[in-house]
């Protein structure tokens, strides 16, 4: 055999940088006989059926095999060889036809194929009769991609892709491949040479942590019992619809003693009691897109279209969802398209270039996250972040997406100093590209996924975020309240001595609350980094920091706006919050920390029963000032009203002075009760309050038409009904 051949093609293959393997390997006819050139760099020996088994020469001592005949073989070709005393039958690779259309390639190129994750990635599928696994990616400049494995000993001779036209899809058909199988893509760039190992960007599952390849993984086999529920989702009136999120981080909510994390379907048996019991109306998920770190939280994503492994299979989350619905709680998604990190075996420089990233760090690079920022002007990763989106609401049925870090979107100069960001065509420092790719992301939501629901992380005064696209707006459904949330939490921190001088952090919020459609949250972002938890942020002894964040819940429950809190929140988390232990829930054994959790609990259930509440969140005719000028005793009241004309009267006492024979303005006269007294016993506090002796009559007060007394508790908030 010789040690060199003489025909350069053939030697890159022996070499591992041919660019077009199809051309070389597999069945030919040369004008005068047919030729099947197969290499098998592991095998002893070949043989291929005819009309029998015939054996093949091996033409170069690195594996490579020529077979010659008048007649073609059966097309794909039969071959069996043997390696390590094995004997394995398959079929020959690089005899099967291409299977993505030319249709496909368009529109993938145009950024259009919104399905892209059923055409690239690995897909157990039929083709010309024989079963295997279809392989695509996206790497167009690459000289060279192969699909390793552990079933080619990871070595990237063994299967070289072939690329179609200048889409820069490179894919293969490999019969046989077991599903599990272990796999990643191997690079050679074509500019400089060298070689990257890479996860599949569209890998939909993958191998448990610290590994980073992706899995085979089987299609199509869940079978959704949701029906009901989607049907009802697409006919909703979210807009006038009560919305409490429960925020959970699924490996921190509780873990058992002798593994790391629950299951899925663990936690749909041990967090979907709980979230009924409590009142939610929704659960929303952390990132669970698959990530290296459990510290990131999973905000730092390497696995787009993989559901963690750290939970389970994908269709072990189809199942949560799917029980979820099943108990009338929607699922939001954690969703992050504004960066991803560098790890050398992800997106980052994937085929050697800046492919999903800019080039220029000004525009490509997070410099205080260490990340890097997705080229949003590029079609080809347009449709990458589009596609995830449509996969996460069509393969999982998810009732909504949480965008991350929105603003870190829009601004080119998002925290850069001078000289470190450039400018935009007009000479704005507003990101184009992402503007127009969150427009087209909403578009596409909205349109296929009648009922689901797009809500921005965004905490600057970009306007019209939740307003529809043929407004000008950016087309979310919704977009945190960031600035309730710090005028608020500000607030709540200051001695209550102190805070008849900051009484406007508490009013400032209605002269924009209807400007966009907000939510209020208490997310996981205000209970770790040294900023405390909720319970730990409110000063005073231990009865008043139990009592202000009693009186914290209630204000936030009662003012306009959809409702999120962290988990843990709910019931007085005493420390922050830490990914790597479950939550404190033995707090629950002492009555100041039963208490907070009463309270939520009945607090959520009022507010889903209440219209008033919740009808008209995003309207100013749902809200109405009795008194928000009483800075002097820190006293706020407002009544809530819905549609119909249903009413609750709101009155919030923010210092530990109770407030007796004090009088309040009503809608009506008549007699009312305490709905919600967040002083009560059965809450932890005082049980000062008012009992059924609530009379108005009709004198004006505060605007009103007529007004009561009563007793206001100290930092405690009332919650009143008209009898």
């Amino acid at each position: 055999m010789p040690k060199k051949i003489t025909d350069p093609l053939q030697q890159a293959i022996l070499e591992a940088r041919h660019h077009d393997p199809f051309s070389t390997l597999g069945l030919h006819h040369n004008g005068q006989e047919w030729q099947l050139r197969v290499f098998l760099p592991h095998a002893s020996a070949l043989e291929l059926f005819t009309t029998q088994w015939e054996p093949v020469p091996k033409i170069h001592e690195l594996g490579l095999y020529l077979w010659r005949g008048p007649t073609a073989p059966q097309s794909p070709c039969r071959i069996r060889y043997t390696e390590n005393g094995r004997q394995i039958e398959t079929f020959d690779v690089y005899s099967f036809l291409p299977l993505i259309s030319d249709h496909d390639l368009y529109l993938f190129q145009e950024g259009r194929l919104q399905q892209l994750y059923r055409v690239l990635g690995a897909h157990p599928c039929t083709h010309q009769e024989v079963a295997g696994i279809r392989f695509a990616v996206w790497a167009p400049n690459a000289e060279r991609v192969s699909v390793v494995g552990d079933f080619n000993h990871w070595d990237g001779r063994q299967h070289p892709m072939r690329v179609r036209s200048i889409s820069g899809i490179w894919e293969v058909f490999i019969p046989g491949l077991p599903l599990g199988a272990l796999y990643k893509f191997e690079i050679r760039n074509r500019h400089h040479g060298a070689i990257m190992v890479k996860t599949d960007p569209y890998g939909s599952a993958f191998e448990l942590r610290p590994g980073t390849a992706a899995r085979i993984c089987p299609e199509g086999r869940f079978v959704w019992q949701d029906a009901a529920w989607m049907a009802q989702r697409a006919r909703s009136d979210w807009l006038h619809a009560p919305m409490n999120i429960y925020e959970v981080h699924l490996g921190s909510w509780k873990q058992p003693a002798n593994r790391d994390f629950y299951n899925y379907r663990e936690l749909a048996d041990l967090l979907l009691p709980y979230v009924l019991e409590m009142g939610y109306t929704h659960i929303e998920l952390m990132p669970i897109s698959e990530h290296p770190l459990d510290e990131s939280w999973g905000y730092q994503t390497t696995g787009y279209y993989g559901v963690t492994s750290r939970y389970g299979e994908p269709d072990d989350f189809r199942a949560f969802v799917d029980r979820c619905h099943g108990a009338g709680i929607g699922v939001i998604l954690d969703w992050v398209p504004g960066h991803f990190p560098k790890d050398d075996f992800a997106l980052a420089r994937f085929d050697g270039s800046a492919l999903y990233e800019h080039e220029d760090p000004r525009l490509g690079e997070h410099q205080d996250w260490g990340t890097y920022i997705f080229n949003y002007g590029r079609n080809e990763v347009r449709g990458f972040l589009i596609g995830n989106a449509h996969y996460w609401l069509s393969e999982f049925h998810i009732d909504g997406l949480r965008v991350d870090a929105v603003a870190s979107m829009l601004y080119l100069d998002y925290s850069r100093k001078p000289g470190e960001w450039l400018p935009n065509v007009h000479g704005g420092r507003e990101n184009l590209d992402a503007l127009s790719f969150i427009r087209e992301v909403n578009l596409m939501v909205h349109e296929q996924f009648p009922g689901a629901l797009t809500i921005a992380e965004e905490s600057t005064s970009w306007p019209m975020v939740s307003r529809p696209i043929y407004l000008g707006g950016l087309g979310f459904s919704m977009k945190w309240n960031m600035g309730w949330m710090n005028d608020t939490l500000r607030y709540f921190s200051r001695n209550p001595v102190h805070r008849r001088h900051h009484h406007r952090d508490l009013t400032f919020f209605q002269l924009y609350a209807y400007t966009e459609n907000f939510v209020l949250p208490f997310s996981h972002d205000e209970v770790v980094h040294g900023k405390h938890s909720l319970l730990d942020k409110m000063p005073g002894d231990t009865w008043q920091r139990f009592a202000n964040l009693r009186l914290l819940l209630t204000y936030q429950m009662t003012s306009p706006g959809k409702k999120l809190n962290f988990m843990g929140n709910e019931f007085g988390q005493g420390r922050e919050w830490q990914v790597k232990s479950g939550l404190d829930w033995s707090l629950l054994e002492t009555h100041w920390h039963q208490g907070i959790q009463h309270l939520c609990r009945d607090l959520n259930r009022q507010y889903r029963q209440h219209p008033a509440l919740h009808d008209l969140d995003f309207e100013s005719s749902g809200f109405i000032w009795v008194d928000c000028d009483n800075a002097d005793q820190s006293i706020l009241s407002f009544v809530r009203r819905s549609r119909s004309g249903a009413q609750l009267v709101v009155a919030l006492n923010f210092t530990p002075v109770p407030r007796t024979a004090h009088r309040l303005g009503v809608p009506n006269e008549g007699q009312y009760r305490e709905l919600i007294n967040s002083d009560s016993t059965h809450y932890g506090g005082s049980n000062l309050g008012n009992g059924s002796g609530l009379h108005a009559i009709a004198m004006p007060w505060n605007g009103q038409p007529c007004s009561l007394t009563l007793t206001l508790p100290p930092l405690a908030g009332l919650i009143l009904e008209s009898c």
